[in-house]
Order: C-alpha cells, then sequence, then structure tokens
C-alpha cells in the first residue's frame, strides 16, 4: 500500500483490510487470495468516500487517474475494453464495513450504449441478452444515478408484458426489448432533461459518485441508527467485471447461506434462477427455485458450488452469505459475508461450530450477540403471516400479543377472568392499573416512554408492551379510539409487536417462546465464565419461580408497592392512608400484614438459598388513591343526584385527602425514605411481615441458612436518613427475634438513587450493609431529565442529531451516571470494604451497561426475569472481552 493510494485491486487486498476496503472489497479480495473464482476488479476506498463527502462531493483529478489506470489493468485481465468492440462491462456496487444489506446503491451493466450494445449482441450471439442488459443498465443508472422514480420504468415494462401477453422481463421478445429501451432513453430525457449519458468513462464516475452519495441517504441513516453504526466509516465502491446470469438456460444467479439462517441447522440453504441477474432473485417478479433444483439443473456447477461454501465456511469459521452467477457453466462467486441470523440459528451454530472443532467455547459466546436472546424469551408474531399494520409506538417491551381492547384495569381483569384475551389500552398506565396488566395478554399506550410506568412493569411481567403510540387517540367518554382518523370500538382486536412497537389490526399469528439444547448449553458456557452474578427483580411468587427457571441467582428488587394494588388490597390501603391518627392508620396495617406476609412467603420460598432484596413502600401515597379528576367528577354527580349522602361524604373525604397529599412533582417529594420517617409504622409493618414469613418457612422446615432476606431503604440521601431507618429496621426484626426465640441473617442496605448518596456514599457505608444502584432514578436526578417527557418530546432528537449517542435510560449514561456510580463503590468500600454492590435499575439487563458494572467491581446485576439470559451473556462476554479469562 503506497500513501495516498485509494484504489485496491482484488489481489492488494485482505480480510484485514475491511475498514478500508469495506466488507463486501475486504471479502472480494480475500476469496481471490484463497483461489476461487472471483471476476477481477478493484475496490475504491472508504477513505475516498470520505473525502469525497468532505469536499462537496466532487471527485480529484488524482482520484480519477488511479480509477482509469486500475481499469486499464483490469481490460488487460480480461482482454475487454471498456467501450469497445469486445466490451467490458462493470458492475459498480457498494460495500460498507458493517453489512448494510440493501441500505445504498448498485449499478449493473455499465459500459452499455448504443454502439457496446450492438457488439455485446455479436459477441454473445443473442441481440435478446444484449438488450436485455442494456434496459437493466439504463434502469438502474437512471434510478441510482439520475434519480428518476423507479415507477416511470416498471409502468413501461408492465405495458410491456401486458402487450405481449408474458408474465415475466424474461419471456419478453427482441422487439418488445428494443421498444422498451427506446422508452427509457425517452424517460431519460422527458426527467433529467438531458440525454442519458453514452460515454463509458462518465458513467463510471457518475455511478462511483452516486455510491458514495447513497451513504447519506436516508435509509441508510435510519439503518446506521437502529444499529448503532457510526457515521463516519463511508462506504467502499468495488468496480469488478461482470459476469452474466441471464445468457440463457446455461447461465443464472442465486443467494445461498452455508446453514439455515433461520434454524441454524448445518445444510446448505438458497435460491437460484436460471437466465437471470442479481436483481431478479431478490426483486420477486420472478419465484426463484430452491437451490437443490441446481443439482438436476447443472450437477458440476452444483457440486463445485457445495465445495466452495464449505471451504468459505470452514476459511471464514462462521455461517457465510454468498451471492453467486453462472455463466454459461463456470461458476463465479460475487460475495461472501457472515450471515445475519434469528437468535435460535445464532445459538446453534455457534454450539455446532464448539462440537465441529471450527471454533472455542470463547468464540462460541463472543459470537452470539445478547441482545438477540430476546427473540427467544417472548411471544412473537409469525414472520410468515400478512398482517394489516395501521400505527407505530415505542417498542417498549419485547413479545407479541393479541385481544379485544379494554381501556379499564377494571374491565381488562373481569374479561380475563372470564376467559377472555384483552389487551389494555391507555392514554398512560399509574400504579392503579396493574391489576390490569397482570390480566391483559399487553399494554398499548398513546404517551410514555420507553421506561414509563407500562413499560417498566410491562418488561418485569414479560408482556409486551407499546408506548407513546402518538396515531393512537383514546376518547375514553366514548369508548372509541382513532387511528389516522378511523373510528375503533372499544372490543375491537388488535395486536402489538413489542419488539417493533407495531400495531396491527386484528388477531396476529404467535409463535410461542421455546428454548433448545443450545440455549441452555451456551449459558452454561456463559455461567463458567462470568465473574457478576444475575439477580431478578421480581414482585411475586410466579416471577420468582420463573427467574429461577431462566438462572437467576436472587432477587435484586422486589417492589412492594405492587402488592398493595391487588383488588382486593386496595380498601384496606386506602384506609391506612385516610387514616387521621396513628392508631387508625396501625390498624388499617394490621389489616395488610398477613396479605404482605404471605407475598413474602411466596417469593421467599421461591428463591430457597438465594438472597431477596425487599425494598420498602418508595412511591408517594397519593397514587394509592384514585385519580382527582375523576373524583372532582364523581363528587359533582354526587351533588347533583342528592340521593346518597353517606358516598358522598366518604368521596369528598377522599378528594380532600388526595388534594392535601398531591405534589407538583412527586418524583421529587414525599416518597421513598422520606415517607418511612414521616409514617414509621408503614415501615416497621413491612419488616415485620417479611420476617414472619421467613419464620412460617422455618416452621415449614426450610434451612436457616436458605432464607437471605435484605431490606433495601429507598431514597437515600443523608446519613441520617440512613441511620435512623436502619435502626427502626432492626428494632423491629429484634423485637420479633425475641418474640420468636430465633434467629435469621439479615442485611440491611439502601439504594443510591441520588448524586448526593453518591458523593457521601462513605457516610452511608457506617450503616449500610450493601448499596443497590437504582439507576432509573440516578439517570433522571443526574440528567435533569423527567423520564417520560424527555424521552417523548426531545431525546429521539437528541439521538438522531448525535448530542446523545444512546439512550440514557436504556444504556447507561457512563460519563455522568457512571462516574457518580464509581465514585460512590470508591467511596463505599474504603469505609466498608466487603460492602456488596448491585445495580436494579433497567440498565441491569442492557448488554453495553453489564460490561460497565462488570469493570466498575459490582457484586451482581438485577434485571427483570426475561432479560436474565441477556444478562448472564453479557456478563460472560464482558469478562472475555477484557481478557480476563478463557473458556476451550
Amino acid at each position: 500500500m503506497s500513501a495516498g493510494q485509494y484504489v485496491f485491486p482484488f489481489e492488494q487486498g485482505d480480510k484485514s483490510m475491511k475498514i478500508l476496503l469495506g466488507g463486501k472489497g475486504a471479502n472480494l479480495a480475500e476469496m481471490a487470495g484463497i483461489g476461487l473464482p472471483v471476476p477481477p476488479g478493484f475496490t475504491v476506498t472508504t477513505e475516498a468516500c470520505n473525502r469525497f463527502l468532505k469536499k462537496g462531493e466532487k471527485l480529484w483529478p488524482e482520484l480519477e487517474k488511479e480509477i482509469l489506470d486500475n481499469l486499464k489493468i483490469l481490460e488487460e485481465k480480461t482482454g475487454r475494453s471498456f467501450g469497445g468492440r469486445q466490451p467490458l462491462l462493470l458492475s459498480v456496487r457498494s460495500g460498507a464495513v458493517y453489512s448494510m444489506p440493501g441500505m445504498m446503491d448498485t449499478i449493473l451493466n455499465l459500459g452499455l450504449n448504443n454502439e457496446t450494445c450492438e457488439h455485446l449482441a455479436a459477441e454473445a450471439g443473442s441481440r435478446h441478452f444484449a438488450l436485455d442488459c442494456y434496459r437493466r443498465f439504463i434502469q438502474m443508472f437512471g434510478d441510482v444515478v439520475l434519480k428518476i422514480g423507479h415507477h416511470h420504468f416498471e409502468n413501461i415494462l408492465t405495458e410491456a408484458r401486458q402487450e405481449k401477453q408474458v408474465d415475466t422481463d424474461a419471456e419478453l421478445d427482441v422487439d418488445a426489448l428494443e421498444k422498451i429501451v427506446e422508452n427509457f432513453l425517452a424517460v431519460v430525457i422527458k426527467e433529467t432533461g438531458r440525454s442519458f449519458p453514452l460515454d463509458p468513462e462518465e458513467q463510471l464516475f457518475m455511478a462511483v459518485k452516486a455510491v458514495f452519495k447513497s451513504w447519506n441517504t436516508d435509509r441508510a441513516v435510519v439503518y446506521r441508527q437502529a444499529n448503532r453504526i457510526p457515521d463516519d466509516l463511508g462506504t467502499a465502491v468495488n468496480v469488478q467485471a461482470m459476469v452474466f446470469g441471464n445468457l440463457g438456460e446455461d447461465s443464472g444467479t442465486g443467494v445461498a447461506f452455508t446453514r439455515n439462517p433461520s434454524t441454524g441447522e448445518p445444510v446448505i440453504y438458497g435460491e437460484y434462477l436460471l437466465n437471470a441477474q442479481g436483481e431478479d432473485v431478490v426483486a420477486g417478479i420472478r419465484t426463484p427455485r430452491s437451490l437443490e433444483g441446481l443439482e438436476n439443473d447443472m450437477p458440476d456447477v452444483y457440486r463445485q458450488f457445495i465445495d466452495t461454501c464449505r471451504t468459505l465456511e470452514k476459511h471464514y469459521k462462521d455461517m457465510q452469505d454468498i451471492e453467486f452467477t453462472i455463466e454459461r457453466n463456470n461458476l463465479y462467486m460475487l460475495q461472501t459475508r457472515n450471515g445475519k441470523r434469528t437468535a435460535n440459528a445464532a445459538l446453534r451454530i455457534a454450539v455446532d461450530m464448539v462440537n465441529e472443532g471450527l471454533i472455542d467455547k470463547t468464540e462460541a459466546l463472543m459470537r452470539v450477540d445478547p441482545a438477540q436472546l430476546e427473540q427467544l424469551l417472548h411471544w412473537r408474531i409469525d414472520p410468515e403471516a400478512k398482517m394489516n399494520y395501521i400505527a407505530r409506538g415505542l417498542p417498549a417491551s419485547p413479545g407479541a400479543a393479541s385481544g379485544k381492547v379494554v381501556f379499564e384495569a377494571d374491565k381488562a381483569q373481569e374479561m380475563a377472568q372470564n376467559g377472555e384475551k384483552v389487551l389494555l389500552v391507555r392514554p398512560e398506565t399509574t400504579p392503579d392499573d396493574i391489576h390490569g396488566i397482570i390480566a391483559a395478554q399487553g399494554v398499548l399506550t398513546s404517551r410514555g416512554g420507553m421506561t414509563s410506568h407500562a413499560a417498566v412493569v410491562a418488561r418485569g411481567m414479560g408482556k409486551p408492551c407499546v408506548c407513546g403510540c402518538e396515531e393512537l387517540r383514546i376518547d375514553l367518554n366514548k369508548g372509541v379510539f382513532y387511528v389516522s382518523g378511523q373510528e375503533y370500538n372499544q372490543g375491537e382486536i388488535l395486536s402489538i409487536d413489542g419488539s417493533t412497537g407495531q400495531v396491527i389490526l386484528g388477531e396476529a399469528p404467535l409463535i410461542e417462546p421455546q428454548f433448545t439444547e443450545q440455549f441452555y448449553e451456551l449459558l452454561g458456557w456463559a455461567d463458567d465464565v462470568r465473574r457478576l452474578r444475575v439477580r431478578a427483580n421480581a414482585d411475586n411468587p410466579a416471577d420468582s419461580r420463573r427467574a429461577v427457571e431462566l438462572g437467576a441467582q436472587g432477587i435484586g428488587l422486589c417492589r412492594t408497592e405492587h402488592m398493595f394494588m391487588a383488588a382486593d388490597r386496595v380498601p384496606a390501603v386506602q384506609k391506612m392512608i385516610l387514616s387521621t391518627d396513628p392508631e387508625k392508620r396501625e390498624a388499617a396495617l394490621q389489616e395488610l400484614l398477613p396479605m404482605q406476609q404471605e407475598d413474602f412467603r411466596g417469593i421467599l420460598k421461591a428463591m430457597a438459598g438465594f438472597p431477596v432484596t425487599i425494598r420498602l413502600l418508595d412511591p408517594p401515597l397519593h397514587e394509592f388513591l384514585p385519580d382527582r379528576e375523576e373524583l372532582i367528577l364523581e363528587v359533582d354527580r354526587l351533588q347533583r343526584e342528592g340521593n346518597d349522602g353517606e358516598k358522598l361524604k366518604e368521596k369528598e373525604e377522599m378528594l380532600q385527602k388526595v388534594q392535601l397529599l398531591s405534589e407538583y412533582n412527586p418524583m421529587l417529594g414525599h416518597r421513598g425514605c422520606r415517607l418511612g420517617l414521616v409514617y414509621p409504622e408503614i415501615y416497621r409493618m413491612q419488616v415485620r411481615a417479611v420476617f414472619l414469613a421467613a419464620f412460617d418457612l422455618l416452621d415449614e422446615g426450610m434451612e436457616p441458612d436458605q432464607l437471605l432476606p435484605e431490606i433495601m431503604i429507598p431514597l437515600v440521601g443523608h446519613r441520617d436518613e440512613m441511620d435512623r431507618m436502619k435502626h427502626l429496621a432492626e428494632e423491629t426484626i429484634e423485637e420479633l427475634f425475641k418474640e420468636k426465640g430465633k434467629t435469621l441473617p439479615y442485611l440491611v442496605g439502601t439504594m443510591i438513587e441520588l448524586p448526593r448518596a453518591c458523593l457521601v456514599a462513605d457516610q452511608l457505608a457506617h450503616s449500610a450493609s450493601f448499596f443497590s444502584f437504582g439507576t432509573n432514578d440516578l439517570t433522571q436526578t443526574t440528567l435533569g431529565y423527567s423520564r417520560d417527557d424527555a424521552e417523548a418530546k426531545f431525546l429521539p432528537f437528541y439521538i438522531q442529531q448525535k448530542i446523545l449517542e444512546a439512550n440514557p435510560f436504556a444504556e447507561l449514561d457512563q460519563e455522568g451516571v457512571g462516574q457518580l456510580v464509581k465514585l460512590a463503590i470508591e467511596k463505599g468500600r474504603k469505609v466498608r470494604p466487603d460492602l456488596k454492590i448491585g445495580i436494579c435499575g433497567e440498565h441491569g439487563g442492557d448488554p453495553e451497561s453489564i460490561g460497565f458494572f462488570h469493570e466498575a467491581g459490582l457484586d451482581y446485576v438485577s434485571c427483570s426475569p426475561y432479560r436474565i439470559p441477556i444478562a448472564r451473556l453479557s456478563a460472560a462476554r464482558s469478562v472475555l472481552a477484557n481478557g480476563e479469562s478463557r473458556t476451550e
């Protein structure tokens, strides 16, 4: 490689030059280097693309000369002349560093004009073939380079097929093709105001510029954003001698995978067409044939192709996605790349390749993307089914669900109890809706973000959820909803895809999650490697049992407020809140105590032998009362009707209490430990319920070391808050120990979710036996972002404009929040070296964040049950990425 070199013949490259040559160019060079049949060519580098984009989208003379010099070498290799009597035709194709299938542009058959078309016809002995190539070239060049609407050309082709009464373009005769070429050239003049460029060199430079520009098309930009591909990589341009699959029945083209990309089955999987060029396979005009048919059509070529597939897979040690062309019984390889695959396929291929000796376990763990595992953990929509998509929101919780639209949580619960499948559809959800969420198949909201209440609760339960669907307008009074002006009634059946955010009219066929042997085997390898333990966020026995099945090593967050939302408990909770003196409040709490005790009993039993971290009541009390606006309307109605004075008095008292408890900013208001300090009897009841449940299990025969309760005090920011709350908890526990005449091991710690708590972590560690980072609130209070408002208003813009690299509520802000986390760990362990530290926010299930937590020295991460496999694999990959350990 010489300084300032921007063009590389294939023989000068290899797969290690992917950043410079792009994936396609590097792999073409690699295939040529190992002796596979690759048409000769050269690659214009990604560096040239970036310089082109910076220079006002203009080619510079030195680059043009370098391209022409390499073109001359290509003429010598092929014995052909670009624009001459034995015409050299070119394919000009994009080639990004990371595969972006279909996102950028390609031009085939470049170099044709009226004159070279005649030379090509004479050489091939087929005017039909030459005209077919010419019409393809004009159409692709017109679309990609001249930006003429694709439909202009398609309309002409459709009219020609209708006139000749044929089904495919391949069946059109010479007369029809001549007329099509003539009409295509006329379209160019009409749409651009200039004739089609006939000089081959001009065509080539225009094509190179068009491919470079395609790096910044809307679809390419959106794809990069969705796949976290940097914008500054640029695309290479691969210029290659054409080989022709449309020369007759002894020619063809196809696409193949060396293993099944859907299942991972170790069989070569693909499709082909005879007498066709590459775009015909993907365009859908002609139905491709299964690759097995090639064995009958061209047995020698088929055997050569199978051998080539095996060679490539062994060489790259991964499943390959291959494009090929057959020209008069000669096989040519046009592309190979690591093939995209489903999660099931990724697992099977990785495990099979270890068993085949192609890769080791370390490579297998690094080969499977943890995020892919989400596909396996939830019901999902059958990708083969046809759907009527009507709207799209934020993909808040993966999986798919169908059901009758229901607006009210009570109604959802009632219908579900009667055996009906329902979809809870709300403008947004509150803790009051928890029973409706539990009853529903899934949740759809018109407001809220990826970490809104609906999203967080649904993810924790493994329920599909689509949030922030702004096309959806709900009229609760009329019992109808609107999408794009169309009115639908409550009771209409909808389906949602929580993995994509799609909303579908009608019932979509669903595929049940199933775990393969490879799923368990790969995760077993991950467990052998990882240092971080993985716990679950779970609030009930069913979720706890599911978490253990998925590999949880304890509960990192049990949110006790969710237990208060069951329909049979709300009256007792409201009675407690409405109590005007401590005695009445205590009486109401005693009514709640056995309910809490039973909850904790089930969770502790499901988690036998594992620690269970129970967060005492966190949200402000008004969240457990009816909505203020609804109460005002009800009071007004009762006053007007005047026939139920007792009920009116009850509602007026409740409204007065709601108004008294309401806050301008409840997220920073009277909640967490502040609630426990003002109303200590609430926390005392909860602590007592935890240990009464533990003693129940001891009486049933469970061993003491199987019970590991951890009491977590929320929203602590001052040492005195922590000291007082720990004293309250220990005093309550010790009283119970004396009462029962026996003891249990336990811990009292705090949730670190305020910047001040991080700054004074050394002070808190004097009292706290453990820290658990609540990164959802820590992110809000550090960045000054209201979660729902940010996601609904400006976060998408920030991410699009690269102000932020990622949503900080989905992936930890390592430069800001992450530094507070590190500071708190350092300060806390200076005081208490054995301080147990974990994280229980949404970030506990995010692969990128888990890598940070591993490096920061946390002991465990905690996430929703359905993200546990993702966390297990991510924790192992964090070890391997740092070179700390290997497994063979």
